[in-house]
């Protein structure tokens, strides 16, 4: 009898150990509070010193540009933020707009520093929103693009009704954006989003957390997914698995350009072919080599502005 009890205790305190490694990473990661910027560029890994001078250039450019506060109420009741910012060639014969979805625990007017001269410079006005739980948006609980998708569509309305009818919109994420372009890519999109850009987006929230536990942390993916999937239905809404991406690229229509870094050791390059292989839309695909995790503009930045234009002029 004795031997059972102590049995009973020893399963008790396993338990109780796998809670509260289970509550120690889903507050960490899921949580706005405890979601620390500098936490994700470290196991990110990419040296963004070596573009200082480059990146001070381009914020410099980008800064001194026009731009509005404009706000959204989301489909939960979150007020959301994002910035829109003019084109600087005014005599574009379209209205075009790109729509730029940033990455995990950055904010709007982060992550696009380098590439917005591009589309400024090419007729296109901006629109950079906050997600969710970040920058200047309301929130509690990180989306990982299974709700910003949702919000996504929400300001792809945002931008019909202030340009018009007309207006033709190019979605761009990177990272977490990139997940959230291609998660709303399956959501029947409005006929004036023409194209769509992912940066090194990931497939779905869990098997990125499974990747980053096995590869960071040399920990096993059971029971911490699965036990911060039944607190993340509770609290947040969705589920790790509820959207992905490579299910969602299936019922895409819009075309999609995949870029990704061969390098990147925190979103896998083989979830880009995965991805890329999964897309029933027209599709094109751009592997900068040596690029670490978010890194492909600034490695390479000639080369993905020529795959920018060749996907634009495929549209």
């Amino acid at each position: 009898m004795k031997g059972i009890e102590i049995g009973l205790l020893g399963i008790g305190g396993l338990a109780a150990i796998e809670a509260a490694v289970i509550t120690y990473f889903y507050r960490r990661t899921m949580i706005r509070q405890n979601a620390k910027v500098e936490r994700t560029m470290k196991m990110a890994g990419t040296d963004w010193s070596q573009y200082s001078d480059f990146l001070a250039e381009r914020k410099k450019y980008v800064l001194e540009q026009p731009m509005e506060d404009v706000y959204q109420t989301s489909f939960d009741g979150l007020k959301l933020h994002a910035v829109y910012i003019p084109p600087v060639n005014d005599k574009a014969q379209k209205k075009r707009v790109v729509i730029c979805f940033h990455g995990y625990t950055s904010k709007c007017l982060s992550d696009f520093t380098g590439v917005s001269a591009y589309y400024l410079r090419n007729g296109y006005a901006m629109l950079q929103p906050d997600a969710r739980a970040h920058g200047e948006s309301e929130g509690h609980y990180i989306g990982f693009g299974c709700l910003d998708r949702k919000d996504a569509i929400g300001w792809i309305n945002f931008v019909i009704q202030k340009c018009g009818e007309d207006v033709e919109i190019i979605l761009h994420g990177v990272s977490m954006g990139g997940a959230t372009v291609l998660m709303a890519s399956g959501l029947g999109l409005p006929p004036q989003v023409k194209g769509i850009v992912s940066d090194c987006g990931f497939t779905s929230p869990k098997e990125i957390f499974t990747h980053v536990l096995h590869s960071m942390y040399h920990l096993p993916a059971f029971p911490i997914i699965q036990g911060a999937d039944i607190l993340n239905k509770r609290l947040a809404g969705y589920g790790m698995d509820e959207c992905n991406a490579k299910r969602e690229v299936t019922k895409a229509k819009t075309p999609i350009l995949f870029i990704h870094g061969s390098k990147d050791t925190f979103v896998p390059v083989n979830m880009c072919h995965e991805l890329y292989e999964c897309c029933s839309a027209p599709k094109q695909k751009l592997i900068i080599e040596g690029a670490a995790h978010g890194e492909s503009y600034y490695k390479e930045p000639e080369t993905y502005e020529a795959a920018l234009d060749k996907f634009v002029a495929s549209l």
